[in-house]
């Protein structure tokens, strides 16, 4: 049977499970900006001024909280750049910070190479304020010559990102990419070139390891989410802020006062269950404050969410691993309190369960590389039958905590 298989890229992210998307830009610095409603002005690049920044700071937390790999958004919808890009003079070149001869991006690379998390990059091609362009990356006022040199910037500092600092783990691009048959710059081609082992976050069509949108921010999938989509592998990642919604910002940004906004590290373990838990990446925003720090409120959630994963998910009371057959039964230990099942898949031979009951009670259609299931009290043991399959089911793991 001819059946969608992930990239050994896409297996080795789905593994690492948890990420962290990295927010900062100038509307940091001046919190009344909206690109939208001031075409023609950004704020000066001198406003940048993160003076206490320290990305040691930033991947520590991100790991505390679990993540194995990180987003850093290199350039946001102000079309400033957090390295000091040879295309033009709006980027930390023209900053105070560090007299601008600063690099946020190197810093980034060089911590996560320190802390063993993964690095990616986030690049909106499709707005850029600084150039007057906004969704889905079209020029606004002017025409095919002035589309034409907004396709050679994109190209010119995608491939200063993709060649300066060494592989990236995962490419993220907000709101997808201008086809080239609509006008838009050959995305695909240069990734291809410049970075083919990345996986690709809402990428153009044409790179081998697409990751897509789970549809909405708020870290929830739905129960039955498959990776394969139109008979193609491209798992979803489910993204939300780590501050509750209290500007226009949408949370992605740090604004003064906002402390009370914080997720709770029991918030984040309930997103952890509706993402990871159904077969998606979880992908955690981190606001990064106008010092240039992870604030002090948001990095004890991270780090009391990473300890409430470990308690959670550490050792389990029963467990299975590598077994084959639609039918599988576990006892658990006398006296035991079972709170989650989790299964896993072996995906490198596919998504093959197509439907599963557990004890003839819980109900669901997909597990693909992870789904975990809240047990009701009292059970002493585990009856798992897989209903309708593809193929043969191949599960790498199943187990009770």
């Amino acid at each position: 049977m001819n059946m969608a298989l992930p990239t050994k890229e896409q297996q080795l992210w789905a593994d690492l499970e948890i990420g962290v998307i990295i927010h900062l830009d100038m509307v940091t610095f001046e919190p009344k900006y909206k690109f939208r409603r001031q075409w023609g002005y950004v704020p000066p690049a001198e406003k940048f001024t993160p003076m206490g920044l320290d990305t040691d700071q930033w991947i520590r937390c991100a790991a505390s909280a679990g993540a194995k790999y990180a987003v850093l958004v290199a350039k946001h919808c102000s079309g400033f750049s957090l390295w000091p890009t040879d295309v033009h003079d709006y980027s930390v070149k023209r900053s105070p910070w560090k007299d601008g001869r600063g690099d946020v991006v190197g810093n980034f690379f060089a911590s996560c190479e320190k802390y063993g998390v993964k690095p990616g990059l986030y690049y909106s091609a499709s707005c850029n304020a600084y150039c007057n362009i906004d969704n889905p990356g079209k020029v606004r006022n002017g025409g095919r010559e002035a589309q034409e040199q907004y396709n050679e910037l994109v190209l010119a500092q995608l491939t200063e990102l993709w060649t300066r600092y060494g592989p990236v783990f995962e490419v993220w691009f907000d709101g997808g990419c201008m086809p080239v048959e609509q006008g838009g710059p050959d995305i695909a081609a240069l990734l291809r070139e410049l970075q083919p082992d990345a996986v690709v976050f809402q990428g153009p069509p044409g790179v081998k390891s697409l990751l897509r949108w789970v549809g909405n921010e708020k870290g929830i999938a739905p129960e039955d989410c498959p990776a394969v989509e139109d008979g193609v592998w491209a798992p979803a990642e489910s993204d939300f802020p780590n501050r509750k919604n209290c500007s226009f910002q949408g949370g992605w940004f740090w604004h003064a006062g906002e402390e009370c906004a914080v997720l709770s590290a029991d918030t984040l373990f309930e997103k952890y269950l509706t993402s990871a838990g159904r077969n998606t990446n979880m992908l955690i925003g981190m606001v990064i404050d106008d010092r240039g720090l992870f604030p002090e409120t948001d990095a004890a959630a991270f780090s009391a969410f990473g300890v409430k994963l470990e308690r959670a998910f550490g050792t389990p009371m029963a467990c299975l691993e590598q077994v084959r057959g639609h039918r599988h039964h576990l006892v658990l230990p006398e006296g035991a309190q079972a709170t989650y099942l989790v299964m896993m898949e072996d995906i490198s031979q596919g998504e093959r369960v197509q439907g599963f009951t557990v004890n003839g009670k819980i109900n669901g259609k997909c597990i693909g590389h992870k789904r975990i299931i809240a047990l009701p009290p009292n059970m002493k043991e585990i009856a798992l039958e897989i209903t309708q399959a593809r193929d043969e089911p191949v599960l790498r793991k199943i187990a009770v905590y």
